[in-house]
């Protein structure tokens, strides 16, 4: 029994988990983020600001995308 359902989740593949779903989304809205940020500098835009609130948000982006990743690795007692 046990290695029928082995077998069974193995042809299914990897399953996507909730977090691989929020770490999916994050990573898009990193990428449009970059390439907005890279627009405006093509663009010579004069507004700093809002090139530096771009910049924050995308740090902000690796940052929760760093973190989701480590929890996705379980952790090892020695």
């Amino acid at each position: 029994m046990l290695a029928r359902q082995w077998r069974d989740l193995m042809e299914e593949g990897p399953v996507k988990t909730e977090i691989d779903t929020r770490l999916d989304t994050l990573r898009a809205a990193h990428r449009a983020l970059d390439q907005r940020i890279g627009q405006l500098a093509l663009e010579g835009t004069r507004d700093e600001v809002e090139l530096q609130r771009l910049k924050k948000q995308k740090l902000a982006l690796k940052d929760r995308i760093a973190h989701l990743e480590s929890d996705r690795i379980p952790d090892i007692i020695a």
